[in-house]
Formats: C-alpha cells, sequence, structure tokens
C-alpha cells in the first residue's frame, strides 16, 4: 500500500533534522541515530520546523484552493481548465490528481509528525523521560497531526488512520481499511487535547503553534461536529486568553489588507496568527509559497524586475463579487482581497509601472500592461507584489507569505455561532461582541441579533481564498449545501461582458473525496465499508 510507503519513508528523514537561524531552513542531511541525536531543544525543533512547510506542498499547489475555494464557489476557474474543472463542475473522481495530491500530502503531514512522536518518546525513554524539550517536540507533532486528520476526515469521510507507522511492517498490516469519519475527528481531537497539555502559552519561536492554537483548532473540529457547548468552551478559553493575559500577543490584527500582501507583517509577532504554514521564497518550490504563479495578474509580476508568470488561473468568482451574495458595498474587505478595474499599489513597481500597479481591464485582453479575466478581477490576498529588497518574490514566482490555517478571527465566529447554536437567531451579549469585532474592522455596522445566516455569510467574506469556505458548506448537510451550491453563480464573461452562467449541482456523493484510485489498487480495504477504530 502506498500509504505505507508515505508514512515509512520518514523514519530516516527524521533522524537526519537539524535547525539553523530560521526553523524553516533546510535540515542537515547527516546520519545520526536516536541514540546520539535529539538532545537538546535545538535538534528537536529542527526536526518539527519541517511539518510546517514543505511535507504540505502538493496539496498547497492546487489542492488547498481547488477543495476549499473551488468547491466552496468562492474562486471560479476558466469554464474547461483541467487543472480545476472537477471541482468547479462537481464532477471529481478517484483518478482526479489533486485528489491523489490532497490524499499523499495530508497522509505525508501525518505520517512524519507519527515518525517524530515515536522516535521522542524513544529518547525520552532513553534519557529517563526528564527531557522537557521533547515533550514540547511531541505536542508540536501530535497537533500536526491532529490538523492533518481534521482535514482528512472533513476532505474524505471515511479514512485510514495510523497511529505507530512501524505498526505497518507487520506481516499483512500494510492493508488498512477506512475507519468511520467519526473515529477519525475524535482521532484528530486527542491529538490537539495532547498538544494543549503539552505546548507552551506563548511560543518559544515566531510562528510556532501554542496552547491556545491547540484550543482554537479543538472548537473548530467541535463547531463542525455540531457539539456546541465544548466549541463554545473551548473558543471562550481562546478569547478570555486574548483579552487577559494574552491582551498584546494574541488578538484581531488592526490591518487586515497588510496581513494578506505583507509578509513581514504576516510572519513577525503577527497577533492574528494560531496556525500557520510558513513558507520561504528562497526555497522554491522545495518551500515557497506557490499562490502568487497561479493567481498573480500577468501584468504584475512578469515584467522586470520580477520576471515571474501570472496565470490567474482561479480568480474571484461573480458571486463573490455580487453585492447580494458576497462583499457587500461597504464591505472593505472586497478592496483588501480583490483586485478590480483602478486598483493600484504605489509600492508594486516594475518597468511597466514605474509609478505603481494600476490593474487595468480597459485593453479587453492580457499582457504584460492589461488584465482580463472571465471576472474581470484576481485574488489580491497572498499576493506581496512586486519583487523588491524586502518582500521577495523569485523569477519563478515564489514568495514568504505564510498560509493562514487558524486565525483569531475564526475562534470569535466559532464562538459566536456555538452559542446560536440550533436557535434561530441570538442576542447574547458576548455572542454579538465576538461576531461584530470581526464585522466592524471591515467597516460595518454592528448587528443588534446575529442568525446562522448572518454567521455563515461572515465566515464567507472573511476567510474568502483562504481555502476554508467549502468545509462551512459541507458542514450545514446535504440538502443545505445542495441549495447553497445551486444557488451560486459559477460562470464568466465573454469578451463583450456577456454572461456565460453556469450553476453546480452538488450530489450526495460529492459531499467528500473519494480514496485515489492509486490507493485502492494497492489496498483493496479502502473500497470495503468503514469499520470502527475505537471498540
Amino acid at each position: 500500500m502506498k500509504i505505507k510507503i508515505i508514512f515509512l519513508m520518514f523514519v530516516t528523514v527524521c533522524l537526519g533534522a537539524s535547525c539553523k537561524k530560521d526553523f524553516l531552513d533546510h535540515p542537515s542531511i547527516t546520519s545520526p541515530t536516536t541514540d546520539n541525536y535529539y538532545t537538546n531543544a535545538t535538534q528537536v525543533n529542527g526536526a518539527t520546523g519541517i511539518l510546517y512547510n514543505n511535507v504540505w506542498g502538493d496539496w498547497f499547489d492546487k489542492a488547498f484552493t481547488s477543495v476549499g475555494d473551488v468547491l466552496g464557489g468562492t474562486v471560479t476557474g476558466t469554464q474547461g481548465n483541467s487543472q480545476y474543472n472537477s471541482f468547479y463542475n462537481f464532477q471529481i473522481q478517484s483518478t482526479d490528481g489533486l485528489v491523489s495530491s490532497t490524499w499523499n500530502s495530508c497522509y505525508k503531514a501525518a505520517g512524519q509528525a507519527s515518525v517524530l512522536i515515536q522516535t521522542f518518546k524513544t529518547k525520552k525513554a532513553q534519557l529517563g523521560g526528564s527531557a522537557s524539550f521533547l515533550d514540547v517536540g511531541i505536542a508540536e507533532a501530535r497537533f500536526i497531526r491532529g490538523f492533518a486528520y481534521f482535514y482528512i476526515g472533513r476532505t474524505f469521510g471515511d479514512a485510514p488512520i495510523v497511529d505507530n507507522p512501524l505498526d505497518l511492517t507487520k506481516p499483512g498490516a500494510y492493508l488498512v481499511p477506512r475507519f468511520f469519519q467519526k473515529d477519525v475527528l475524535r482521532f484528530a481531537l486527542e491529538d490537539l487535547q495532547a498538544a494543549e497539555a503539552g505546548l507552551p502559552e506563548v511560543s518559544y519561536q515566531d510562528g510556532r503553534v501554542t496552547k491556545y492554537a491547540a484550543i482554537g483548532m479543538e472548537a473548530k473540529i467541535y463547531l463542525y461536529l455540531k457539539d456546541y457547548v465544548n466549541a463554545a468552551a473551548k473558543a471562550k478559553q481562546v478569547i478570555d486568553y486574548a483579552n487577559g493575559a494574552g491582551a498584546g500577543k494574541l488578538g484581531l490584527n488592526s490591518s487586515y489588507n497588510a496581513m494578506f500582501t505583507s509578509s513581514t507583517v504576516a510572519n513577525t509577532n503577527n497577533v492574528e496568527n494560531l496556525f500557520s504554514l510558513r513558507w520561504l521564497a528562497s526555497m522554491g518550490w522545495n518551500g515557497g509559497n506557490r499562490f502568487s504563479i497561479y493567481v498573480a495578474p500577468q501584468p504584475l509580476v512578469h515584467p522586470k524586475p520580477t520576471g515571474a508568470n501570472g496565470y490567474s488561473a482561479v480568480v474571484p468568482s461573480l458571486d463573490m463579487l455580487n453585492t447580494a451574495t458576497g462583499y457587500e458595498a461597504a464591505d472593505k474587505r472586497r478592496g483588501w482581497s480583490v483586485m478590480q478595474q483602478g486598483f493600484h499599489r504605489a509600492d508594486w513597481i516594475n518597468d511597466n509601472f514605474p509609478n505603481g500597479f494600476t490593474y487595468d481591464t480597459t485593453g479587453k485582453a492580457t499582457d504584460d500592461h492589461f488584465i482580463f479575466t472571465g471576472t474581470r478581477s484576481n485574488i489580491q490576498k497572498y499576493i506581496v507584489g512586486t519583487n523588491r529588497a524586502d518582500e521577495p518574490v523569485t523569477p519563478d514566482g515564489h514568495t514568504s507569505m505564510p498560509t493562514y490555517i487558524l486565525r483569531y478571527a475564526d475562534v470569535l465566529l466559532i464562538y459566536a455561532e456555538a452559542v446560536l447554536a440550533n436557535n434561530a437567531s441570538t442576542s447574547d451579549v458576548n455572542a454579538l461582541k465576538a461576531f461584530n469585532a470581526v464585522h466592524n474592522r471591515a467597516g460595518l455596522t454592528s448587528l443588534t441579533a446575529i442568525t446562522e445566516n448572518d454567521i455563515l455569510h461572515e465566515r464567507k467574506v472573511e476567510f474568502a481564498f483562504e481555502g476554508d469556505y467549502w468545509f462551512d458548506i459541507q458542514r450545514q448537510g446535504f440538502e443545505k449545501a445542495k441549495a447553497i451550491i445551486a444557488s451560486q453563480e459559477r460562470g464568466t464573461l465573454d469578451g463583450g461582458g456577456k454572461l456565460t452562467s453556469f450553476k453546480a449541482t452538488l450530489t450526495q456523493a460529492q459531499m467528500f473525496l473519494p480514496p485515489p484510485q492509486s490507493e485502492t489498487v494497492q489496498d483493496p480495504k479502502l473500497l470495503e465499508p468503514a469499520v470502527a477504530y475505537y471498540k
């Protein structure tokens, strides 16, 4: 079974990790053993640093956007684009490359985390169980594994669970069944609970996960499970910390736009970041942020000094741009998240725009001066502009922007929704305070009561293009999810501005991705009904 290879390939890799000044720097390729390595925090931190970066590369390449945003309808790929088409029209097959990318990357991350957990436990036993730096390493690895299985459970539903990869070496153990989704999510929760117990309140290095990142992720899982009591309790723990001992360390970032267009703001003491994947432009295809390659407009990044490609392969959907279904007229997040006609950044300078880049659709074609996409727009989030000394963008399009997985804004909206629970509306003062903190930052006036649809819409516009909205739709249940998808305009405009409308149809079978065919061929158990993991 290929998943066995994915897991076991890390046994030797994990033994070879070391750390330089930045935890994303490449590890050493020496060949230490557990006996003579992981004897200090630096070596342990070097190993866990990889879990924030290139193990997620295949997923982040295109699958991240396809699952969270193409399925969710916040973006559209050009109709017929083979990279995104099956997600665009809900015709996903087990042979689709992006299905394999998602599966392989998630199990790759989970596998590396699992190997580290077992390795650190072995080392701790050798040292007599007194090395606290190993406890932090175990907790950090369990956080990453917990997130990986949370993503697997939401994306694939019923799925394999492998706690100890070495178990796969036992006779017959390479055939792993699918376990019930509820067990996959329980496994993720147990990892995060262990992470909560073992992680520090304040990260030992900027960008590392903390106790409150684990608590916030637990809240997100409880919300997905509709366990509103626990979701509210966990979210409140994070909020209380942000308003108390964590004031100034955790909260909403005062500049939403800079948080998505400046790697310095995003990566340096960013109070809103609870968990993000960390990328370095200099690592290129081995660890740089690739998002700009697929979403940036050509006239911004193709001329010198950058000389990169900007394919505009996915662009904001018309549904997002419609004030009735997406950003309302007064919502500042449109201008912070999207580029449309007249958009200007004085600091984004290239050879064709010496006075700063201006988004111009009047040429009615795309070249190094004009841009003309199917929705007359481009995504602005995660785009840092042109290559410059303080904001490198490599000739192959890589940047140092992180990818947010959990922001404090998410925790606030989780709390508001959990307090609402199954009620038609709520005027609870604390729920409103949490909701309106996010709402007001976007320049919108406070609401005095909120409904499920208010919160779902707020999540849509707050987290657009962040790979998450499909899961908000999915967790509504099939009937409501089907209605939401059917109402979305997924079409594009032709050269004359005429709409070629497209409304997708969601089927029950498309609520979750299928296991890749390359996996089921090697492990026929994946085609059998799911079984219980917890006896």
